[in-house]
């Protein structure tokens, strides 16, 4: 689900990779396709400026910083931004009175590298995103105790879905998001918060929000629930108070001797490199045409790629987007007028705003068929089920009940893949194939039934 869609991940690798296999599955694809050449590593871009011809060139100068501190000036076409929103740590101290009188450590989810500094430990999480789900399920294993604070509280799914398969390979699907289109969201919602509680009761487990499931981008952990029934894990409210190594949280319960605070509290973020009048704002973003294309600037050749979040892999999703910006910058593609591309920005802000809880964290929600799709139909290689149904009944069902993969986006139009059908029938035998690691007698059966 989250790999290039004219490079399968190698059959071999897990479901779900370990970032050194996710590492270097980059690095084949850069080798494969020859990138290597052109990248710059250790090189810090410190501005980005019109030239003084901008008006009639549309180029930028850019100054970059290498490792040495020595500066060299540049002259391009283009620029991309991929700096991404995971770059500014969000560490709101004035909202914990008495942080400046703790007597242990505390540091952003940012700054955490592993759990080698929690053997023994009292700690407290401060926040329920994947992050802090992730920290606290891995400080557990070692700490004397784990504690997570949340304001809101949060639904949390499991990677492993129905039968043992990953969650996106079931639920990520055209047929899903048709449904989605049609059903009332409340129904939608109490579908799935009824799987979910039906899996752990998040009330019991004291995890229950106080908003719908659909609402905001759920906790991905698949081990928090039974950290939480073996007493590793505390669900506590938001903190209210810190007093030397005491933390009182809004409840009035205490947790004494506490030695680490880890704020899992999300992230700011900013394009210190860029103009300042470059960028258009609205509401709590960043207001970009389609989440890519500032929409003021005089030549559409600046454009920002990865600034999104939503229910599936970011990589398919930024490389569309990737691939709609080279074809604007080579002319081959035109942008709307400016004022048709603000109205739309102001159109997106308001569709975020009544579909997802907004907050200067977290302004940038997207809907991951539906973003798919709309950039797809700008490249003019968004899969047209009518056509398939007529044209490749076998291929159309695939596209329809199956995961939404990247493959199927190289079906046809500009850098149509003579692969894909073959990726697209083969992705399910691709995600059994790690998990083939011992012959089971009774090949029709589950594995965990044979002795």
């Amino acid at each position: 689900m989250m790999c290039y869609s004219d490079f399968p991940i190698p059959a071999d690798y897990p479901n779900y990779m370990h970032h050194s296999k996710i590492q270097n599955y980059f690095r084949m694809y850069a080798e494969h396709f020859k990138l290597l050449q052109y990248v710059r590593f250790q090189t810090a871009v410190k501005h980005v400026r019109k030239r003084p011809d901008f008006t009639r060139s549309g180029q930028w100068e850019l100054v970059t910083e290498n490792k040495d501190g020595q500066e060299e000036r540049h002259v391009f076409d283009a620029v991309i931004c991929c700096s991404g929103h995971y770059t500014y740590p969000n560490l709101p101290l004035k909202d914990f009175p008495g942080i400046d009188t703790f007597e242990g450590k505390y540091f952003h989810s940012w700054d955490y590298k592993g759990h080698e500094n929690m053997y023994g430990k009292r700690v407290v999480v401060v926040g329920i995103g994947n992050s802090g789900g992730d920290i606290a399920v891995e400080s557990s294993r070692v700490a004397e105790q784990v504690y997570m604070s949340t304001r809101r509280g949060a639904w949390v799914m499991r990677q492993v879905s129905d039968n043992g398969l990953p969650l996106d390979m079931i639920y990520n699907t055209r047929f899903v998001h048709i449904l989605f289109q049609l059903l009332p969201m409340r129904v939608l919602n109490w579908i799935g918060e009824g799987k979910l509680n039906a899996m752990y009761d998040h009330t019991m487990y004291a995890l229950k929000p106080k908003h719908r499931l659909f609402d905001q981008l759920p906790v991905i952990n698949d081990d928090l629930p039974l950290k939480i029934l073996s007493g590793s894990i505390i669900i506590k409210p938001n903190i209210k108070e810190i007093f030397g190594s005491n933390v009182i949280f809004t409840d009035g319960s205490v947790v004494e001797k506490v030695d680490v605070i880890v704020f899992a509290t999300g992230y700011n973020y900013d394009f210190p490199y860029l103009p300042k009048d470059v960028m258009y704002r609205t509401g709590h973003r960043v207001g970009l045409y389609k989440h890519v294309f500032p929409p003021t600037t005089e030549h559409p050749t600046l454009a920002v790629v990865g600034f999104i979040h939503s229910l599936g892999a970011i990589m398919p999703q930024a490389e569309m987007q990737a691939r709609w910006v080279t074809r604007v910058f080579k002319g081959l593609k035109k942008l709307p007028s400016t004022q048709a591309m603000v109205t739309s920005v102001e159109k997106d802000t308001k569709d975020i705003e009544k579909n997802f809880i907004v907050s200067k964290q977290s302004p940038l929600q997207v809907d991951f068929v539906s973003y798919m799709d709309d950039l797809a139909g700008e490249i003019g290689v968004r899969p047209s089920l009518p056509w398939l149904f007529f044209t490749d009944y076998p291929l159309f069902k695939k596209v329809l009940w199956g995961p939404v993969t990247a493959y199927q986006y190289r079906i046809m139009g500009p850098g149509k893949w003579d692969g894909a059908r073959r990726a697209i029938f083969t992705q399910f035998d691709r995600m059994y194939q790690a998990l083939k690691t011992r012959k089971c007698h009774f090949e029709s059966n589950p594995c965990s039934h044979s002795v």
